[in-house]
């Protein structure tokens, strides 16, 4: 199992954090995703057979959301 840190942009009340969390887990490989306001982030453990940082970044693109930065955990 693979774990990321991703730096979040574009989020800016809870309905985000639901709604980034949602995106997250609806990646195929996504086993779990932790995700805050305060700093705007996304702890994500992935498969990586299944998952990679840029279909995470990908899909979070694509409902309006940016990552800024990323860093293993």
């Amino acid at each position: 199992m693979s774990e990321i840190i991703l730096t979040l942009s574009g989020m800016s009340c809870g309905g985000c954090v639901n709604s980034v969390t949602r995106v997250l887990q609806a990646v195929p490989g996504v086993q779990q995703a932790s995700v805050t306001l305060v700093p705007p982030q996304a702890t994500v453990s992935y498969d990586a057979a299944l998952a990679d940082p840029e279909k995470l970044a990908q899909a979070l693109a694509e409902a309006g959301f940016s990552v800024t930065a990323s860093r293993r955990a």
